[in-house]
C-alpha cells in the first residue's frame, strides 16, 4: 500500500515539475523595453525586438498543440511509472525474498504461500503460483513458474510499448498540423498575395511549430522506449535467478497430492466412471 501511494506521489510530483516547467518559460524572458532616443537626436530609433515566449510558439503551433501537450505528460507519467516498475529492487523486494527464503528454509510452504498472498509485488505473485503446483510435482511447477514469468513480462512490456506508440502518432500529429499550416499559407497567398508578409510568415510559423513539436516529443519517447525494454529483460533475468534459487532441491517426493494453495479444484472424475444407475455424477473430495 505505501509502496503504491509513493509511486503515484513521484509520478504526480514528475507531470507537476513539467507543468511548473512550462508556466516559468512562458513567462517573458526579456520583460525590458527597449531606451527611448534622446530628445534632438537626429540619428533613427533602433527597431524594437520582439521576444517570443513558450505561449507565443504555442499559440503559432496552433490546434495541434493541444494533444502534443497531452502526449508529452503521458510520456513524463509512463516514463516515471515504468522506471520504478522495471527496477528489480520493485519487482522483488529485498525484504520480501529474504522473509520468503526464511520459510522455506523452515519448510513451512504454506506459510510462504500465505505472506506471497499477503503482499503485493512481482516476486510475490510468481513464488504463490509455483507454490500452488508443488503437489502436482516438478514439471507442473516448472510450467507454472515460467507461464507466470511469461505474464509478467507481457505485463510490463505492454506498458512499455506504449512509449513506442507516442513516439510514432506524435509525428503524425505533428504532420496534420503541417499540412494544415501549408493549406492557411496557400490560402493566404490565394486572398492578399504576398502583399502581406505577416499573415504568410505566420502560418509558416505554424507550419514549423507544429512539426518541431512533434519530433521533440517522439524523439524521446523512442529513446526512453529503448532503455526501459533493456532495463526490463536485466530485471527479468534477476527475477528468475531469484525464483529459481528458490525452488531448487525442492523435496517434490515429501510434498506429492499437497494442496499448499487456496485455489478450488473443479474438476473431478467423469460421471459415467463410477456412477449407479441413474447416472449420477460422484462427487470426488480432493
Amino acid at each position: 500500500m505505501i509502496q503504491t501511494f509513493f509511486r503515484g506521489f513521484v509520478r504526480l510530483s514528475a507531470c507537476a515539475m513539467l507543468l511548473a516547467g512550462n508556466l516559468m518559460v512562458v513567462a517573458p524572458m526579456h520583460g525590458q523595453e527597449p531606451a527611448a532616443a534622446p530628445a534632438g537626436e537626429a540619428a533613427a530609433a533602433a527597431p524594437e525586438v520582439h521576444q517570443h515566449t513558450l505561449m507565443d510558439r504555442f499559440r503559432e503551433g496552433g490546434w495541434v498543440m493541444y494533444p502534443l501537450t497531452l502526449c508529452s505528460v503521458a510520456l513524463v507519467w509512463l516514463t516515471v511509472d515504468l522506471w520504478m516498475r522495471t527496477a528489480l529492487k520493485s519487482m522483488a523486494p529485498p525484504a520480501q525474498v529474504g522473509q520468503v527464503q526464511d520459510l522455506f528454509r523452515a519448510g513451512d510452504y504454506v506459510g510462504a504461500y500465505q505472506f506471497a498472498k499477503n503482499n503485493n509485488s512481482y516476486f510475490a505473485d510468481v513464488t504463490r503460483v509455483g507454490l500452488s503446483f508443488v503437489g502436482e510435482g516438478q514439471n507442473a511447477v516448472e510450467e507454472a513458474l515460467f507461464s507466470e514469468l511469461n505474464k509478467t513480462n507481457a505485463t510490463i512490456q505492454t506498458r512499455i510499448n506504449y512509449l513506442s506508440v507516442l513516439g510514432v502518432c506524435t509525428p503524425m500529429i505533428g504532420l496534420v498540423g503541417t499540412v494544415t499550416g501549408m493549406m492557411s499559407a496557400f490560402a493566404t497567398l490565394g486572398t492578399s498575395g504576398v502583399g502581406d508578409p505577416s499573415k504568410l510568415s505566420g502560418a509558416i510559423g505554424e507550419v514549423l511549430v507544429a512539426t518541431a513539436s512533434g519530433l521533440a516529443v517522439a524523439v524521446p519517447a523512442f529513446m526512453v522506449f529503448y532503455i526501459l525494454r533493456n532495463r526490463l529483460q536485466g530485471s527479468m533475468h534477476g527475477l528468475q535467478e531469484i525464483i529459481s534459487s528458490l525452488f531448487r532441491k525442492m523435496p517434490y517426493e515429501h510434498l506429492k497430492d499437497a494442496h499448499v494453495g487456496e485455489e478450488e479444484f473443479y474438476a473431478a472424475l467423469p460421471n459415467w466412471v463410477a456412477g449407479g444407475n441413474d447416472g449420477a455424477a460422484v462427487a470426488v473430495a480432493v
